[in-house]
């Protein structure tokens, strides 16, 4: 390998049963480098970055590193190889303390029992080297996304970290804290660390990138300097194809309300009013923490409103469970859907037609053939990669693991549907797709309720956005107001008079 060289993927492929992951994969990772690796949902990403922490064994290739090759790894030795990875579901013990987060798994000095005083003096030092101040006793359950993200590098850089991978690291942070969590990295390849950055926000990949790698359909496309890269080149060779339509536009006349709220509150919200209205997609905007998810969870049912009124189709109503909204036609895709989403050890037709049981039900007999005619029309219509219907979920991507879950909503017949973070870890195909389908459900008079945390969508897509703060409406902004700084001003706290 050149002197430069610390990480080499030569030849790699992984088979699965049906399924070519990789197919020979060959690209060097330099020291001091950032290296970003693209690609749409399937293309082999986490199976690579898998193979190269050690939690799974290459069917065919090697990793090189520091000269010495390596036919297969497991995690103990990839670590003890100073490889470290961040994944995009944070690893931390909730209920064990932010220094024991930082040092799990290890025996800090000590013969018989941890040093704690040696513990907390290493923490301290790697939090300081960081730029960043977080409690060392706090337990890792009371930090923000964010902090908890910073917990997960710090653990990394306990083991003196040569590449660290963070498989989308900003997926669940709000701008600010992407803007820090962004100089982190920065600082990190700026002391000599190797770092693979997984991400699907191209914003990002252009403002800190050195090299690109880019994976389609489990194949090695490109490595490339990322100097002269722009945005359109990358799409390009991500889906293969040009993807000039962004946002699709709709002509969906909009009608009257369908769903009204009236001084809501519950579940961490407070004095919330506004309307849904029939044929619209209404974006709620906010910060973590804004109590966007808390409050579409009471309008679904799955939290307790504790005053206020609800108004469905001009009646009031009170679902004390899901399951109640569900069957009156309103229904709720999570952000969370590997936990709330989609059921990962099922197969795909489960999934898809669990929902629809009493529907297909008559007299405590279930109509297979109806579930199966189901299963394979959801199937085709969200174009779901699957080599078959009875794959386990946790075996597909995370953008069909989505589509999956959109299928078992809409395997109902439903007025309204909640979206919560519709697209965050989908690469910019299925982005696409997931915007047609959301037109698609408008023409066919449907009417959505978006939270999403990236402001180009809630711009892109929404007809009216709502503001949070803190558990309470700032303000509502129409389409012709569209403003980012309007809507951050807002999402921060300050009233637009005030500001004025």
């Amino acid at each position: 390998m050149n002197n430069d060289t610390i990480l080499r993927i030569s030849h790699i492929s992984k088979k699965y049963p049906g399924v070519l992951a990789l197919n020979d994969v060959s690209f060097d990772v330099k020291k001091g480098q950032i290296h970003a690796l693209m690609g749409e949902n399937g293309a082999g990403k986490s199976t690579l970055i898998k193979i190269i922490s050690g939690a799974i064994q290459p069917s065919g290739g090697s990793v090189i590193i520091n000269d010495t090759e390596y036919k297969s790894l497991t995690p103990a030795l990839s670590s003890q190889l100073g490889i470290g990875v961040i994944y995009q579901e944070f690893n931390n013990v909730p209920s064990l303390s932010v220094v024991e987060n930082v040092f799990l798994g290890k025996k800090i000095g000590g013969r018989f029992c941890p040093d704690q005083k040696l513990m907390n003096q290493k923490a301290q030092e790697i939090f300081d080297k960081l730029g960043v101040n977080i409690p060392l006793d706090i337990q890792t359950r009371r930090l923000s996304p964010a902090q908890q993200q910073i917990v997960e590098i710090a653990r990394a850089l306990s083991s003196d970290v040569k590449v660290l991978i963070m498989d989308e690291p900003s997926a669940s942070l709000a701008m600010a804290e992407v803007e820090r969590m962004l100089r982190i990295v920065k600082s990190l390849r700026d002391e000599g660390v190797s770092i693979i950055y997984i991400s699907h926000r191209i914003d990002e990949v252009l403002d800190i990138a050195d090299t690109l790698t880019i994976l389609r359909d489990g194949k090695h496309i490109e490595t490339r300097p990322m100097k002269g890269v722009d945005r359109k080149e990358i799409i390009r060779l991500m889906v293969g194809r040009e993807l000039n339509e962004t946002y699709p536009a709709r002509t969906t006349p909009i009608g009257g309300p369908i769903l009204e709220l009236e001084g809501v509150s519950g579940n961490g919200v407070h004095d919330i009013s506004f309307e849904l209205k029939k044929g619209e997609i209404l974006g709620l905007a906010g910060l973590i923490g804004a109590g966007r998810t808390e409050l579409g969870k009471v309008i679904f049912g799955e939290a307790k409103k504790d005053s206020g009124t609800i108004r469905y189709k001009g009646k009031p109503v009170d679902f004390h469970s899901a399951g109640q909204a569900l069957s009156s036609g309103i229904g709720y895709i999570s952000e969370n859907r590997k936990e709330e989403g989609v059921f990962l050890n099922f197969p795909v037709d489960w999934n898809i037609t669990i929902s629809a049981l009493k529907k297909n039900s008559r007299y405590g007999f279930v109509n297979r053939k109806n579930l199966e005619v189901l299963a394979d029309k959801m199937v085709s219509r969200f174009r779901v990669k699957t080599p078959s219907q009875l794959q386990l979920v946790r075996n597909l991507s995370g953008g069909n693991q989505q589509k999956i879950a959109l299928a078992k909503v809409l395997a109902l017949d439903t007025d309204i549907i909640i979206f919560d973070e519709p697209t965050r870890g989908i690469d910019v195909g299925v982005k696409q797709e997931i915007y047609h389908l959301m037109n698609e459900l408008i023409e066919n008079g449907v009417s959505i309720i978006m939270i999403s945390s990236e402001m180009e969508e809630l711009l892109g897509m929404s007809d009216r956005i709502v503001v949070l703060h803190e558990g309470r409406k700032m303000g509502e902004v129409m389409k012709k107001d569209f403003d980012q700084q309007k809507i951050l001003t807002l999402a921060s706290g300050i009233a637009l008079e005030d500001k004025e």
